[in-house]
């Protein structure tokens, strides 16, 4: 029989964690929805009427408030399970549409998506065999959030660098060496995840040996 954690429990580290809310309408919230709206918003800015200067602006705004409703959930107490699932999703709606964004516009290589895509993928797999013992998604680790930080403050640069002459090789230099770390740190905090996986199949695996013996 698949286990489910406890409410104060943590699925993948079994011990007590901060207490999580149901409550739906708080500031963390509403935080994480606007920056989902900002998604479709630089897609067009971006895509369509080819405004690069407001795509900068909402690319910036997106990247820079990625710590902010964390924070302020953890300080005014607002922690909740909506947001826990709003935040990493933001971040990755914005790493997705913007790498696919910037490879249609020739600002980054097709490597460099193929290569985050592939960690989407692999940690979409983890995520699913997961589903299928009864655990929900691994805790964020401050890797994967470093690496995130980091790609979504590169983003902005290497746009700027791309739009702007004046600027473009102290940007491009800035941008691509952010955006190389955040790949990096991208794939261990994926290598973590999958790790932490294993783990909870493994244990899985053994109570379910040890209550049919």
């Amino acid at each position: 029989m698949s286990r489910r954690p406890a409410p104060s429990e943590h699925p993948a580290t079994g011990g007590a964690a901060e207490v999580v809310g149901d409550r739906v309408l708080t500031l963390p919230n509403l935080i994480s929805f606007v920056r989902l709206v900002g998604v479709p918003l630089f897609l067009y800015l971006f895509l369509v009427v080819k405004a690069d200067v407001a795509a900068i602006v909402v690319l910036a705004i997106g990247g820079t408030s990625d710590w902010v409703d964390g924070w302020i959930a953890r300080r005014l107490h607002q922690v909740s399970r909506l947001g826990e699932l709003l935040d990493p999703l933001a971040d990755r709606l914005y790493i997705l549409a913007t790498l696919l964004a910037f490879t249609a516009r020739e600002v980054v290589p097709w490597q460099f998506t193929g290569a985050l895509l592939a960690r989407e993928l692999l940690l979409l797999g983890s995520l699913g065999v997961l589903r299928r013992y009864g655990y929900g998604p691994p805790p964020v680790h401050y890797v994967g959030k470093t690496a995130t930080f980091l790609l979504l403050a590169a983003f902005p640069i290497l746009l700027l660098a791309s739009a702007a002459e004046s600027v473009a090789v102290a940007a491009g230099a800035i941008g691509w060496g952010l955006a190389w770390w955040g790949l990096v740190l991208y794939w261990v905090a994926g290598a973590m995840y999958v790790v932490q996986a294993s783990r909870l199949v493994r244990a899985m695996r053994a109570r379910r040996a040890g209550a049919a013996a």
